[in-house]
């Protein structure tokens, strides 16, 4: 697996592996298809000036899913391989069909693309499975981009798998964006569909920045989904209350009241799932308590602060 190039690459592998990361899924459809939509009649040129004779393809459909989804369409019969990049190792997967399969070998070698070509239902030939790396070469050339939109695709592509090998090789999940393609003669049409990562997609839109080492802030909460935005979580408010010997604590009794230190009420932390966020400062409005947020919770500050009494005891 391709090792990020920085700190903020690193977090988003994290992310991706926790939770999958995504975006908001408007968005996400709208970076693909405008991708897409500008690959499309690169794609068709180059196929035409592979195969000698034109084939249409078409923008079939743009939608977001997961990454081991990306072979569920395919039928029986299939082609797959994955293309990595400099940021990801998996930045692209691409499937074509039986049926597509079919059109570009039989268009290849001088079928006439006016007669429907007979369906494969068998394990794929070399030559069919020639055929089809040389498909996903030209699909991922036409969307790798240029510049500040660039996939940065390692190309050429890997060679194509097929049958048992295809079906078991292991797509690492993820949330990711569907791009159907369709290849077709007047008298038979076929798919190869294109998954990508949805952080891949998203890096590479139009005036996409990356973000820098030291953003730990909104790139965070933007990179976790709507569902996991949406989770819910129990929220505690504890007080810290007076230093005590491990002897006095062993003579506490049923009713005793125990005292709270000066400084308790303006100490209140703010946990949730056993990890404090917040110092909080205890009050009360009407009959109801509160907690006010003073500020972010320092773990540092905290072990430093919980050494101060104890070198004043020392001393």
């Amino acid at each position: 697996m391709t090792s990020p190039g920085s700190p903020a690459e690193a977090r988003s592998l994290i992310i991706e592996r926790l939770v999958g990361d995504s975006g908001e899924a408007a968005q996400v459809i709208d970076a693909g298809r405008a991708m897409a939509e500008r690959a499309v009649p690169l794609l068709q040129k180059s196929l035409a000036g592979e195969l000698g004779v034109p084939v249409a393809v078409d923008l079939k459909s743009v939608e977001v899913s997961r990454v081991p989804e990306a072979r569920s369409r395919a039928g029986d019969t299939f082609a797959l391989t994955v293309v990595g990049s400099s940021t990801s190792s998996d930045a692209m997967t691409l499937v074509i069909d039986a049926s597509a399969i079919a059109i570009m070998v039989c268009t290849l070698f001088g079928g006439d693309p006016d007669l429907p070509v007979s369906p494969i239902e068998r394990d794929l030939s070399q030559i069919e499975i020639d055929v089809s790396t040389m498909v996903f070469q030209q699909v991922a050339l036409a969307l790798n981009g240029s510049g500040r939109r660039s996939l940065d695709l390692r190309l050429p592509v890997p060679r194509a798998m097929s049958g048992a090998e295809a079906k078991r090789h292991v797509l690492r999940d993820g949330a990711a964006i569907r791009i159907v393609l369709g290849i077709s003669t007047p008298a038979d049409s076929g798919t190869v569909t294109v998954t990508m990562p949805q952080r891949v997609v998203l890096a590479s839109r139009d005036g996409a920045v990356s973000a820098s080492d030291d953003d730990h802030g909104p790139s965070w909460r933007a990179r976790f989904s709507e569902e996991v935005m949406r989770s819910t979580v129990a929220l505690e408010a504890t007080m810290p209350l007076a230093r005590l010997t491990l002897g006095d604590l062993a003579g506490f009794e049923i009713g005793q009241i125990i005292e709270f230190e000066e400084t308790a009420q303006s100490q209140a932390r703010l946990s949730a799932r056993g990890k404090t966020l917040f110092v909080c400062e205890f009050g009360k409005l009407g009959q109801n308590y509160t907690v006010r947020i003073k500020h972010p919770y320092d773990a540092g500050r905290d072990f430093i602060d919980g050494l101060m009494p104890a070198a004043a005891g020392r001393a």
